[in-house]
């Protein structure tokens, strides 16, 4: 094997090592979707300050109170969300690329609103986001496929000293939020509106997730301080040592986090908790109306699962029957949803058009600290070469240190007969993942989103709107390890409301 292919694996895998925290990051506004419903979709995603329909629930509940009194409304709608994502090796190294097979994502929508004299109230369950990555098995020339073992002191697969496979095993992540959401509006004179909203929330993931023994070595036993992807501590970690010392384990090729339920609508490890929601709604005259909203951090249990497995592979006599899979539970600890705070506006120049535009921060800063996966092994392991670990644990933190975001949002609409609303808008916001912490495996560093959408009444009583939202590719470089990763990005959004 010649020198070059030799160093492919040695520069490219350092990836995997901040790769497990991808398997959680969403990507449009970071984990947040641009827009909510295909009205504000349309729009670049304002929707602080005019009628956004039932899907005001995810903006501004405030909002809910310019239903007409006595009035009831139903709304059902469907995302489908379509990532583009690849990642790319240095050049000097023969740019391996890996491109992920998870492009469509659906998120569906219900929701049910009335209003009795000044109070507007109801109830929505939403998918508010879905995602992941399908790479499936690796092959030569995939990121995925080899990387550095550990003590760099052996040749397991002839790929060179220091060099070996990774599982080889189904390497894929999917993580889903879900809220259902109960807001209650009041109308304090013609002019002022306020809200306040319960969202019930739950979070769902899989992870099937190689990291190579060379990051394994150094978040273990801090080997290489050129790196810093974050740290693993625990009582497995001490037995390791003892295995390594004890001259059992001569070298690590790679470490497998793997639990997944391989369900589209689901994941393995699920945890549950609440949100709020406060809202504002004020018409300045019969033109302009101002809005604004906060939304709470979420405090979501951890998300657990009995049925997960940590994997080792390497060589020395502990590895004599092969890989060893240790079974046992999984904790990610403290994953939340961050708080926002957003203000808008919105001008009706007259009967064919009207303009919006928001401002919104995403607190990511105290959210996305950190991505801790602490893993318990059972105190019967099935497979022997693993009864050393039994009843042990391991807390493995990934750093993130995600940036706060600013997100400006800007639409108009126009009405060029009644039942016919035209919608363009423009999504701008900030990458908030630092370059140190960009990963491989799903890097959430869309910017900027270009939106247009139609809505149509029917008749008074029934009317649909779809939308459409382009993210153009964007590019960034881990600093860490010189790995490129793109994304881009095209959201159809399309909803039914009957009014009665």
């Amino acid at each position: 094997m010649n020198s070059i292919h030799l160093r492919i694996p040695l520069v490219t895998t350092l990836a995997i090592g901040s790769s497990l925290a991808a398997s959680c990051a969403w990507a449009t506004n970071g984990m947040s979707m641009e827009a909510y419903g295909a009205r504000a979709g349309g729009m670049g995603g304002a929707a602080m300050a005019y009628d956004a329909g039932n899907s005001a629930v995810m903006s501004n509940p405030a909002t809910l109170s310019t239903l007409k009194d006595g009035a009831h409304r139903v709304g059902v709608g469907l995302t489908i969300l379509g990532p583009d994502v690849k990642s790319t090796g240095p050049a000097e190294f023969g740019s391996p690329s890996t491109k992920s097979d998870g492009t469509s994502y659906l998120m569906p929508s219900i929701s049910y609103m009335t209003r009795s004299g000044k109070f507007t109230y109801g109830a929505a369950m939403l998918a508010q986001g879905g995602m992941g990555t399908e790479y499936g098995q690796a092959g030569p020339g995939d990121l995925f496929f080899a990387g550095k073992t550990a003590f760099g002191a052996t040749d397991p697969d002839g790929l060179g000293t220091g060099v070996a496979k990774l599982s080889g095993r189904e390497v894929r992540s999917e993580v889903g939020f879900g809220r259902i959401m109960a807001p209650l509006a009041y109308q304090v004179n013609n002019q002022l509106s306020i809200a306040g909203q319960l969202d019930f929330v739950w979070a769902t993931m899989d992870i099937q997730m190689d990291v190579d023994g060379a990051t394994f070595a150094d978040m273990a036993f801090n080997n290489n301080p050129n790196v810093d992807f974050g740290n693993a501590t625990g009582s497995m970690i001490d037995a390791f040592g003892g295995a390594v010392q004890g001259g059992m384990v001569n070298d690590v090729s790679w470490a497998r986090f793997d639990f997944s339920d391989n369900s589209d609508f689901s994941g393995e490890a699920s945890g549950t908790g609440f949100a709020g929601k406060l809202g504002i709604f004020y018409k300045v005259d019969k033109k302009l109306a101002i809005g604004a909203a906060y939304h709470t951090v979420t405090q979501i249990s951890d998300l657990k699962t009995s049925n997960a497995t940590v994997s080792f592979g390497g060589s020395g006599m502990a590895f004599a029957g092969g890989p060893i899979d240790v079974s046992g539970k999984i904790d990610i600890v403290d994953f939340e949803w961050p708080a926002t705070l957003g203000i808008g506006a919105s001008y009706q120049l007259n009967k064919q058009w009207m303009f919006a535009g928001d401002i919104r921060q995403l607190f990511w800063a105290e959210a996305m600290k950190n991505f801790q996966v602490k893993f318990t092994a059972d105190a019967n392991q099935a497979n022997p070469a693993a009864a050393n670990f039994a009843g042990t644990s391991v807390t493995a933190n990934f750093k993130q240190d995600w940036d706060d975001q600013t997100v400006v949002s800007l639409g108009a609409q126009y009405k060029p007969i009644p039942k016919l609303a035209l919608r363009a808008g423009v999504n701008l916001s900030n990458n908030p993942v630092p370059d140190a912490y960009l990963n491989a495996l799903f890097p959430a560093i869309v910017e900027n989103h270009y939106m247009a959408g139609v809505g149509y009444a029917f008749n008074p009583n029934n009317k649909i709107g779809m939308a459409l939202s382009y993210a153009p590719e964007v590019e960034a470089t881990n600093s860490q390890n010189g790995v490129t990763s793109t994304h881009s990005q095209l959201t159809w959004r399309m909803n039914y409301v009957h009014s009665f």
